[in-house]
């Protein structure tokens, strides 16, 4: 098993990680009855697909000597209703000036970005956009 995931009320829940004890809290956004206070589920889905890349980047970086410490996503998630789901998802990654990668490094690094298990996990029907920054 992976984790355990717990209601608290109140459209809160608290899901624990196993293995670590680590954990995550959610609650419903403020736009669905919710106080918005920490990520929703669908933010998790989002926000899971820029770490997955940033993810498989990493384990693909020291292959070609370039050290990503420091690069961050932001990560916009689109909504829509009837039925209310995640349509959208746009990731656009900042590498800070600390990030040393010729043009190869980069296509390779951005090839491999689209190759992490979230992105094959996701409805085709959502619109992923990714955008990197060097």
């Amino acid at each position: 098993m992976t984790s355990s995931v717990t209601y608290e009320g109140n459209l809160r829940t608290v899901a624990t990680h196993l293995r670590s004890s680590t954990i995550i809290e959610t609650d419903a956004p403020t736009d669905n009855n919710g106080k918005g206070e920490r990520f929703s589920p669908t933010d998790l889905t989002a926000t899971a697909l820029a770490s997955c890349m940033l993810t498989i980047m990493g384990m693909k970086a020291p292959a070609l000597e370039v050290a990503l410490e420091g690069t961050k996503v932001e990560v916009e998630k689109i909504m829509s209703a009837d039925p209310r789901r995640i349509s959208g998802i746009n990731l656009t990654f900042h590498f800070p000036e600390t990030v040393v990668a010729g043009e190869k490094e980069r296509t390779i690094l951005e090839r491999t970005a689209h190759t992490c298990p979230m992105i094959y996990s996701i409805h085709p029907d959502i619109k992923v956009q990714v955008t990197f920054n060097w």
